[in-house]
Order: C-alpha cells, then structure tokens, then sequence
C-alpha cells in the first residue's frame, strides 16, 4: 500500500511535458502481435498498464523489451492462446488479445477483462460483431472466460447500436486479417482510434475512414514490422491544465495542440479559466474568478468522460452552481463522496432527458435505471485536507487535484491506481511546485 501526502495551498508554475497517450501505447502493443516482425513503439509511458501488457505478450510467446521509452516487440510464433486471469484483471485492454489469437491461431481463451470499476463497460457489442465475422465464441460462468474459435475470420457489414471505443479497436484489429471487405459504422472517433488506424496501415493494413463514423477495412494475408512514435496523452493535457488553474497557477503543457481537446478548452473559456496556444504547446492560467459551467459528457467529439471528475473539482472553485451530466457509464461519481470529505458541496440528481436510449451511451438495465447520472457542484468552496481513498485512475488524480487546492496536509491511499496512467505524477507535480511525496507504508 503506498500513499501521497499533499500540503495543499502552492501555486503550481513551469512547463511539463505529457507522457505519450496511454490509451494508444496499449492497443499499439496489441497490433505488434498480428505480425511475426518487430515492431518498435516510441514515447511510450512508464506506467503499470504498460507492464501488465508486456507480460501479457510474454506468456503468448512473444518478447517485449524496453529501453528507456521505447518499447521493442516481437511474436514470431504464439505459443499460448490463454490469457492467464491475474493479468486479465488488471488492465482492460486485456480482452483486445482475442484479435491476434484469432487472426493467427483461430483459437483464443480471454477472460472477462479488468481495469478500473466504473460502471458495467459490457463487451457485448464486440462479441456480436465477431460472431458475425464467422467467430464461435462463449461465455463460461464457471472458469470466467471467453471460448472463442473460427477456422477463417469472415469480412461482414456491422453497426454499433451504440458507439464504443474499445468494440471499435477490437473490430478493427480482428478485421485487417480477415478474409473480404469489413465495415463498420457508427464506429468511435477518438483520436486515439486515428493513431491506431494510422499504425495499422503503416504495417500493411488497408483501413480507411468515412465522413459518416464508418470505418472500412479491406482485409490483407500479412502484416510486416513497424515504428510508432505515440502522441501525447489528452488526459494527462487536462489534469496539468486543471492544476495550474485550481492552484491559481500558470503551466504550459510541451509537446501537444489543440487536437481532441476544443471541447475542454471551450469549456475552460466558458468558465473563465485561460489559456493560450503557443508554438511549442499549450499555456494555462488562472485569470479571474470561475464561473459555474455546465457540461454533459459524450464520445468524440463531445466533452470526454475521464475530464468529468477533474472538472468537478474544478467546479468547487467556481461561483454558482454547475452541472455536470454523465452520459458515458453509468457509473461514474465514485469520487464525489471523497471531494465531500474534502469541504466540497455536491449534490446528486437525474436531468429529464427526452430519449434515454439516445441520450444515454450505456446499456440501461434496472441498475442504470435507477443511478444517479448527474450532479450539482455548489460554489465557490475552500476545500480543506482530509484523509481519503482512489476508486479509479481519473478519480486517483482528481483528488490530488482536490489536495493541491486544499488548505491543510492531506493522505491520499490507494495510489497505485493512479500509476496505471500517470507516470511519476508525484515527481511531475513536484517539479511544478506541488508540496507531495509518496509514502510506502
């Protein structure tokens, strides 16, 4: 068990450079496991997802090496169809192995997939699609894998019922070796998604992309080696972001542009918080009293659901009172009761919403049904130290946010949560002026 303790109350300045984006470095090593060539993946973070990957790719058969922020892969020949269940449940990105395994065994043996608790995160949508794509596969209760066998994987026309990220890379990652013609629609748009399609095609891949979320990929017999230089990771832009204007600080984020982030940076103008792009990346700064904003969740290109949380405690700084509408998971407000502990003032409630099928991204069973996906963050509030616990990756950062603002020390448990996605957070904070160290206990 490890913890931070946070003196809150300095203003963070400087310049910090992001790491590359995570959730492009571990669907990246995922593609280096459809060809039996090298494959070199620069600027890469140093975070724990990254390693439970790589040992995912070792017990396959493969070998991964990495030398300062670059990864080195190679699966010449799989050697193990299972995915051993520890390592499944630490990272989600597990469940994407089910391509390569497919592709190149036509056998694969995944567990139900881990990573942080925020909601259902069901895989339905992409096992519908591989069905179609000529893939038996089940679910066993009793040992907690998917059974998953094809003899050809089959091109097929699939609509998502509703957008999913994760469903889209696993789509496009079984389909590029795939006998025929793959399309896709109503496919997710991230950036991160462009990166991958951008590698892919780079190895010898055929995907191209629609106005119209349709995503089309004609599949090949062979992939070859590659190199990816990854680009930096938008969550990490908006936590630094949000500590340099909660702090009443001035941070300029290296390295990274406006791309995947006009929503948040509108919102930052709405709320009176500054910004200014400059030539080398992106300066932010505390300009004047906040003003309450609202903002709803979505998928891209809307306002992205790992900022929500941060958002929040930004919103405790702000003068009224602010809206925040989760429309991505259905569970996503495990932090709130911690900022509470904290001084911050945030109720819960559901909005009326016309069309809940449409509004709502996320299956609405009878759970769903009846949790709250909305709150009100009254302000402004002085948050004050407190003793408090990580429930996820975003909510981990949100309360070191929380911390930096806050009068008082603060303990902060549960951190290696945050080490999922975040590399050396507490050196970066400190560097920037953040009074944080990390204690083993």
């Amino acid at each position: 068990m490890e913890k931070f303790i946070v003196n809150g109350g300095k203003k963070l300045t400087g310049q910090i450079k992001v790491s590359g984006a995570k959730n492009v470095v571990l669907k990246a090593l995922v593609a280096a496991c459809l060809t039996d060539e090298e494959v070199i993946i620069e600027n890469v973070p140093l975070i724990s997802d990254l390693f439970t990957m790589i040992g995912i790719i070792k017990e396959l058969g493969g070998t991964a090496k990495v030398h300062d922020h670059t990864v080195m892969v190679k699966m010449e020949t799989i050697t193990n169809k299972k995915i051993a269940l520890d390592k499944a449940a630490e990272v989600r990105t597990s469940s994407l192995f089910l391509a390569p395994l497919l592709a190149r065994t036509g056998e694969a043996l995944v567990p139900n997939p881990g990573g942080c608790r925020i909601g259902a995160r069901p895989i339905d949508r992409t096992i519908e699609g591989l069905r179609k794509m000529n893939v038996s596969i089940t679910y066993n209760s009793k040992d907690g894998y998917f059974h998953a066998k094809t003899k050809d994987l089959l091109g097929v026309e699939y609509l998502f019922e509703k957008s999913t990220h994760t469903g889209t890379e696993t789509m496009i990652l079984v389909s590029v070796l795939a006998k025929g013609q793959t399309i896709l629609r109503n496919a997710a748009q991230e950036p991160e998604i462009d990166e991958l399609i951008e590698f892919l095609n780079l190895m010898g891949a055929q995907i191209r992309k629609t106005q119209d979320r349709t995503i089309i990929i004609d599949g090949v017999s062979k992939l070859h080696g590659g190199k990816l230089i990854v680009g930096p990771d938008r969550n990490e832009v908006v936590t630094y972001a949000i500590a340099a204007i909660i702090t009443e600080g001035d941070i300029t984020v290296q390295g990274t542009n406006v791309k995947g982030l006009v929503d948040f940076l509108d919102a930052l103008e709405a709320c009176g918080a500054g910004y200014e792009k400059k030539e080398n990346g992106i300066r932010f700064f505390y300009k004047r009293e906040l003003r309450a904003t609202n903002i709803t969740t979505s998928y891209y290109p809307g306002f992205m659901t790992d900022w929500q949380s941060p958002w929040a405690v930004l919103m405790t700084k702000a003068h009224g009172t602010s809206v925040i509408h989760e429309t991505v998971f259905e569970s996503r407000f495990g932090y709130v009761e911690e900022l509470r502990k904290m001084g911050a003032h945030i109720t819960f409630f559901n909005p009326k919403v016309k069309d809940s099928e449409k509004v709502y991204n996320f299956n609405l069973d009878k759970e769903a049904a009846s949790s709250f996906h909305a709150i009100k963050v009254y302000g402004p509030t002085q948050l004050h130290n407190a003793v408090v616990h990580i429930s996820d990756l975003r909510a981990g950062a949100t309360l070191v946010l929380a911390a930096l603002a806050a009068f008082g020390t603060s303990a902060i448990f549960g951190v290696e949560k945050l080490d999922r996605g975040y590399e050396a957070f507490d050196r970066c904070l400190s560097h920037l002026g953040a009074d944080i160290k990390r204690i083993k206990e």
